[in-house]
């Protein structure tokens, strides 16, 4: 069996106070560039899940959350072509700021649950879609 490296990402499902969910564009010149996904990122060695959302909700949309406020909702396991995908997603609808594209983002947009399927998006995000909109 080909052994592939492990990826670990946490990835956040933020709903607003009209219950749509935040989707990030996937910047040029990264892989799946231009695709829509939910914001987060990978796990630094010795942080926890809720500590590398923390950060990386901080980084990339200049938000404040508190790990408490963190509901686990779904894990993904996929494998990518050369690494295998380990994303651990939370929910969260408190946090403290205005949401703006802080670090190498594209766009982000504001979609109604039943629209998200409208969106191209990773394959490794669609399962947390089924989630979602059943």
């Amino acid at each position: 069996m080909n052994s592939s490296p492990v990826v670990y990402v946490a990835a956040c499902v933020l709903k607003n106070f009209d219950e749509d969910v935040l989707l990030v564009q996937r910047p040029s010149g990264k892989s799946m560039e231009g695709l829509w996904e939910f914001p987060g990122g990978k796990i630094e060695k010795n942080e926890s899940p809720e500590q590398a959302l923390v950060r990386e909700l901080k980084e990339e949309l200049g938000i404040s959350v508190k790990s408490d406020n963190l509901v686990p909702l779904h894990f993904v396991s996929y494998r990518y072509s050369d690494f295998q995908l380990v994303m651990l997603v939370y929910g969260c609808c408190i946090w403290e700021g205005s949401i703006k594209l802080c670090e190498n983002q594209q766009a982000f947009n504001w979609v109604s649950i039943e629209n998200l399927k409208d969106y191209k998006m990773p394959p490794a995000d669609l399962p947390i879609l089924e989630v979602l909109c059943s």
